[in-house]
Parts: C-alpha cells; structure tokens; sequence
C-alpha cells in the first residue's frame, strides 16, 4: 500500500464541480474506466460495477463505493479487483470562481511494486483531473 497525496484547481466554480460529478448524461468519462452499472444506491452511499484498463491492454472488472458528502468531497474504495484496498478521499475547497481538489489516499496495484504504484498513481489522477477540468468547460 503506498500513501499519495496530490492537488490541482479546476476551472470553476465548486457548484460547476459537483453538477458535473452527477452528471447523468455521459459527459463525465474517463479514457481508465467505464461504469458498468450501480450495483447498489443507499443514501449517499454508491457501490458501482467498473471496468478499469490494463496498463498494457485489456479490462478488469472491479467494484467501487463511494460515499457522497457535497460539496465538500467524497472517499473512494475499491471493494473488487486489482486494486482492492485503495481508499481515497477527495476533498473539494471553493476558491473565488475556481475550486480546489485535494487528493489524499492509500493505493494498492495487484501485482506492482510501491515505486510502481506510486508513479502510475500520479499518472493517473493527473489524466483523470485533466479530462475532468476539460469536461467541466463543456458544462
């Protein structure tokens, strides 16, 4: 398990962040995973069948839940899959037109060393906050 902690600020304002987070639509997307169905929904609590990208090919199905509290953020853990274990948390912090994310977490990678994890970690929450920020200007 390998402890990470990363930030940036999106482009908009924190009610534009959340709208965008419960976008039903389909606008919110990532190139790592794609949400295959919810699999349970009580109170503010999800629990989600994802499929997640191989780093050289391929998918591997996993369960996510996450537990909502906007717009102050939400903790993130996979239940299912190669990454069973992670934990993470979101926190989102409103500045002027702009709001901040914080991302703090123990990661695990089935299979990868603490090095490895680390590094395709920072790889992809950057991706994810960078799809993210443009997603939200499409709003």
């Amino acid at each position: 398990m390998v402890f990470v902690k990363d930030d940036g600020v999106f482009d908009a304002p924190i009610e534009k962040v959340w709208k965008y987070l419960n976008d039903t639509t389909g606008r919110h997307q990532h190139d790592a995973y794609e949400i295959k169905g919810v699999r349970e929904q009580k109170g503010n609590t999800l629990v989600l069948d994802v499929n997640t990208k191989r780093p050289k090919g391929g998918w591997d199905k996993e369960v996510w839940k996450f537990i909502m509290d906007p717009p102050f953020g939400f903790e993130f853990e996979a239940l299912e899959g190669p990454a069973k274990g992670t934990r993470q948390t979101h926190t989102y912090i409103p500045v002027g037109n702009k709001t901040k994310v914080i991302v703090t977490g123990d990661f695990r990678l089935a299979g990868m060393d603490d090095a490895t994890t680390r590094k395709m970690t920072l790889k992809n929450l950057e991706n994810a906050f960078d799809q993210d920020n443009g997603n939200i200007q499409k709003l």
